[in-house]
């Protein structure tokens, strides 16, 4: 087996030549906007019996998508064609999720159309609060928001049709209004506390810290750092393009569930330690080393020796081999709140120290282990006083927009089919039933 690719003409159009025992196959290459390049091969198994064998999809391409553009080599991340770091610069979380989901900029009366449709659908029905008391007081909040974003779909059955464009707009503004409220009683609920309504009044920002932090005995009104910095974390977490969470949700869209039922299913995703739960693992990492004297060196050493089971957690990146552009616009943000708090706690000390030796060990900087985005995005929920539990819940309700985008853009494609990936079998060959009684 061989291949070669050949250009088909004097154009940029190239073919991929495969030869398999001896037959020639011609595939055709698609070259995205940004020059990456992929070979066709949904024709490979009709012409010659044979897949394509990729475990975890590393080097596979399950779609086209014009919605992020990525370049881990280049450090490289870009929502429509727009920089991450002038989106964080310039826009705010709902104007950056119009921009996801719709693929352009808002003018000023489509964004405060949107605003405003997202304000009229914070609340849940009351009988959902009665899911809150079925859960025990401990349930992991990742748990609980994706059994409530579920049932969602048992209390507004009149948008769940993927097909009806009007539909698609009510469920998507109620999701993006829906899940913050969602998430802030979680917490509430875990510690005992009365729920807070929304209120219409505030940002996006503002509204999902009043829900978690007020309590009707005392005033409350939001920290600005606090929502600036919420604000970033969430545009920077908005989308990844083929991530985990992300393929999951078109996995179970393709198959015409309904939006709700699809982003339940990218929640339990990012739930994962790999995925979402890395900023958690973190901040656990660090209560371990502070719980041990804070000892720095001893767990860099523990870090650098192959033999050593310990991981350090928030360190480097699947994608990013150069940097990552989400954790330059973070670090930024968690400098500006730590100086703001003034915070002499040890997990924030060592974080610190563990920040330097990554940045200027050859060790580090030759593996390309810089701190990445989850490493600061969990040190600014910890000093905003967010429990460790609630750390991947922030990182679902900033990945929203990115997850509803994708899950329009395949409903839109005419190319979409039901996923359905291909294995190669390696258990036993066909083998009889053996009597209870002969059996060893």
């Amino acid at each position: 087996m061989s291949a070669v690719s050949k250009p088909t003409s004097s154009t940029t159009a190239k073919s991929a030549r495969l030869i398999v025992d001896g037959k020639e196959v011609e595939l055709p290459v698609i070259v995205g906007t940004e020059d990456e390049k992929a070979i066709n091969i949904a024709s490979l198994r009709g012409s010659t019996g044979y897949i394509t064998l990729d475990d975890g999809y590393m080097n596979t391409g399950s779609t086209t998508s014009s919605i992020t553009y990525l370049d881990g080599e280049q450090g490289i991340l870009r929502y429509r064609g727009y920089p991450i770091e002038e989106i964080a610069a310039h826009c705010d979380f709902v104007e950056t999720s119009y921009l996801l989901i719709y693929g352009k900029l808002p003018n000023s009366q489509e964004l405060e159309e949107f605003r405003e449709s997202i304000r009229q659908h914070t609340m849940l029905h009351e009988d959902m609060k009665s899911f809150y008391n079925g859960f025990p007081r401990d349930a992991h909040p990742m748990a609980i928001l994706s059994s409530v974003v579920g049932a969602l779909s048992t209390f507004y059955q009149d948008s769940l049709d993927p097909r009806d464009p009007e539909q698609q707009k009510i469920s998507i503004h109620r999701l993006m209004a829906k899940l913050p409220t969602i998430a802030a009683y979680s917490y509430k609920k875990s510690i005992g506390q009365p729920f807070n309504y929304p209120c219409n009044e505030l940002s996006y920002c503002e509204n999902f810290l009043q829900m978690m932090f007020a309590v009707p005995t005392e005033s409350y009104e939001p920290d600005p750092v606090f929502v600036e910095a919420l604000n970033l974390l969430l545009i920077c977490h908005a989308d990844h393009e083929q991530n985990c969470s992300t393929s999951t949700v078109r996995m179970v869209g393709s198959s015409n569930a309904n939006l709700f039922a699809s982003i339940s299913a990218g929640i339990c995703a990012l739930w994962g330690p790999l995925h979402g739960g890395a900023n958690e693992a973190c901040i656990n990492m660090l209560n371990e080393i502070v719980a041990d004297g804070g000892n720095v060196k001893k767990y860099v050493q523990k870090a650098k020796d192959k033999s050593d089971g310990f991981r350090l957690m928030g360190f480097g990146h699947r994608v990013y081999k150069n940097f990552d552009p989400r954790a330059t616009i973070i670090k930024a943000a968690a400098d500006k709140l730590l100086k703001r708090l003034n915070l002499k706690e040890p997990l924030f000390e060592v974080a610190q120290e563990l920040q330097d030796v990554a940045l200027n060990d050859d060790y580090f900087k030759e593996r390309k282990l810089y701190p990445n985005v989850d490493f600061y995005s969990g040190i600014i929920y910890r000093a905003m006083g967010l429990p460790t539990q609630m750390f991947t819940v922030l990182f679902a309700i900033g990945r929203l927009p990115g997850w509803i985008a994708h899950w329009v853009e395949m409903h839109q494609s005419s190319a979409t089919k039901i996923g359905r990936p291909r294995q190669i079998y390696t258990g036993p060959t066909i083998r009889e039933i053996v009597p209870m009684s002969e059996r060893p």
